[in-house]
């Protein structure tokens, strides 16, 4: 979940620097004074909402890096390192895709996460807790899970939506900001006053917040197919058990603001599901042994 998370926090910081930069340089400005042009408006949330979404994707695995202190497998230290090593190679051309950055990362709670702008060039980082408290068959279907990911290009698709969403987000902000700075603040000249400006602020995080559920059910859709993908690369049985080895697990996988990273689902209901970029893990079960 904490991947998930962590992009769309960065996707909002992005935007907002860009709702500034719009702002300093009198490009927003100019779309108020020319209001009756929201095709040149819209072409402007386009560049702008897919532009977010791009360098969220791109800082990907730099951030995840730093948010999780990974460190990286450059040369195994041990037999264990060496085996992470070779069964994530292995995993990685049985899906058919180049081999990955491999790193560990210091937590209590078994979790993994994979992450990165391209398929060949993707991280894919397992917490030491993961190591220490399951078996090698478990942690290999954890990790085919993650590759699963990669493969199917989960981080790109979930980039393409967001950028559909920033674009709609930017463009109805503006909207809004130009009515309300019209009608509230009596600015009648075009010219985009402080009440276009904070009004078009407030309504993208706001927008920004309920666009989300579009990305959380995306990503609560593709921790099926990663969990597919897991049990055919290490074993059915063994997807199963791991996912019942994290449900017994107690306490948060990963630190709050990293929950969309890992491998790990939590138990939501009425509209607090809706916010959940998993599914219930014994959801995830279910559909794994309904599987011919």
């Amino acid at each position: 979940m904490k991947r998930i998370l962590l992009f769309l926090a960065t996707n909002l910081a992005v935007l907002l620097v860009l709702s500034v930069v719009a702002r300093v340089t009198g490009l927003d400005r100019w779309l108020a004074m020319n209001g009756g042009s929201y095709s040149g408006l819209l072409i402007m949330a386009a560049l702008f909402g897919f532009g977010g979404a791009l360098i969220s994707l791109a800082l990907s695995k730099w951030t995840a890096k730093r948010a999780m202190g990974v460190q990286v497998i450059e040369q195994p230290a041990n037999a264990n390192e060496q085996w992470l090593v070779n069964t994530v190679r292995a995993l990685a051309s049985q899906a058919g895709i180049g081999m990955p950055e491999v790193g560990v990362f210091d937590s209590p709670q078994p979790n993994a996460f994979a992450t990165g702008a391209r398929r060949d060039a993707a991280l894919v980082a397992v917490s030491t807790g993961l190591l220490q408290g399951m078996g090698r068959s478990e942690v290999e279907a954890v990790l085919g899970h993650e590759i699963t990911h990669v493969a199917n290009g989960d981080m790109v698709t979930l980039t393409l939506i967001q950028g559909v969403v920033n674009t709609f987000v930017i463009f109805l902000s503006r909207i809004v900001g130009g009515i309300v700075d019209r009608a509230l603040f009596g600015n009648r000249d075009g010219r985009g006053g402080i009440g276009y400006f904070f009004t078009v602020m407030v309504m993208q995080m706001v927008l920004g917040i309920l666009a989300s559920l579009i990305v959380m059910w995306f990503s609560r859709r593709r921790e099926f197919r990663a969990d597919a993908g897991g049990a055919r690369l290490a074993g059915r049985n063994n997807m199963i058990a791991a996912l019942e080895r994290l449900q017994a697990s107690h306490g948060p996988a990963l630190p709050s603001h990293m929950a969309a990273f890992g491998i790990g689902g939590g138990a939501g209901m009425g509209l607090q599901k809706l916010f959940m970029s998993h599914p219930p893990i014994e959801e995830r079960i279910a559909a794994l042994r309904a599987q011919v």
